[in-house]
């Protein structure tokens, strides 16, 4: 996983000087001020007449294409994902690699009120409290980037800091141990970490080998009605899109389109 092995050794490089310019004490204090975080996994089970949960991203960049949208207004996008209804926001915060920033879960917590994921390399419980203290709701927990350990311990520490979680798999052994560690929602990658290809196989590969509990969630290579019902019949309650979003030339319709909506 080339890609993905750069990515880690450049995140753990930038941990160093993130922890030493903002100590978790400092953190751990800003949490303790904030009110409850919304629901995340709550918010992606569709009800009636609802057929799947949208996870609407936040995606100016990635490794594989490049700047996707270069006139990119992250909280024109985040006002128009809310009103055409989306579940939920997922904000990228890593700089190098995606051209995020962490601050921006501040600036959409300001502009909408739907619960936030944190889309980023999640490597220590630091990154947990700092998620937290900037605004998200959830944290993505990819297992092909932690060790078994680490992953049930972050799993853990997120609960207590009141965090949600979408714990991202890519194959069926990475979908047994996120299983066999209770992960309330779980997310299955469309994308090759290897190759950074996607393909929607890959769910329907794997969904329905999750059982009923945890939330199902199908990530990435979504671009029409008829890639989101696609998943959803093999079981998905929710699919969390990017690309096709921030580079739509009518965003509230592909919205509306990718959440199986009325008029989409």
């Amino acid at each position: 996983m080339e890609v993905l092995d750069d990515i880690l050794r450049a995140k753990r490089e930038e941990l160093v000087q993130r922890e030493a310019a903002l100590p978790r004490p400092r953190l751990e204090s800003r949490c303790r001020a904030l009110p409850a975080a919304r629901d995340f996994e709550a918010a992606l089970r569709p009800t009636p007449p609802r057929r799947v949960g949208l996870i609407a991203e936040l995606k100016k960049a990635s490794p594989s294409r490049g700047v996707l949208a270069p006139a990119f207004d992250p909280l024109a996008l985040a006002r128009a994902y809310a009103t055409q209804g989306a579940s939920a926001l997922s904000v990228l915060t890593d700089a190098r690699f995606f051209q995020g920033r962490i601050e921006l879960l501040g600036e959409v917590r300001a502009t909408v009120d739907l619960p936030l994921l944190r889309k980023d390399f999640i490597l220590t419980e630091y990154q947990l409290w700092e998620s937290r203290a900037f605004g998200a709701d959830a944290v993505l927990l990819i297992v092909a980037a932690l060790a078994p350990p680490l992953l049930r311990d972050l799993l853990q520490a997120a609960k207590g800091i009141g965090l949600g979680t979408l714990v991202e798999v890519h194959d069926r052994p990475e979908l047994d141990l996120a299983l066999s560690m209770g992960a309330p929602v779980i997310g299955i990658n469309n994308r090759n970490l290897r190759t950074f290809e996607t393909t929607i196989e890959t769910s329907l590969r794997l969904l329905p080998l999750v059982p009923p509990g945890p939330v199902r969630v199908s990530e990435s290579g979504f671009f029409t009605r008829h890639d989101v019902e696609r998943v959803v019949a093999a079981g998905a309650d929710a699919v969390l899109v990017g690309e096709a979003l921030v580079t739509a030339a009518d965003v509230d319709a592909k919205v509306r389109e990718l959440s199986l909506l009325a008029g989409g």
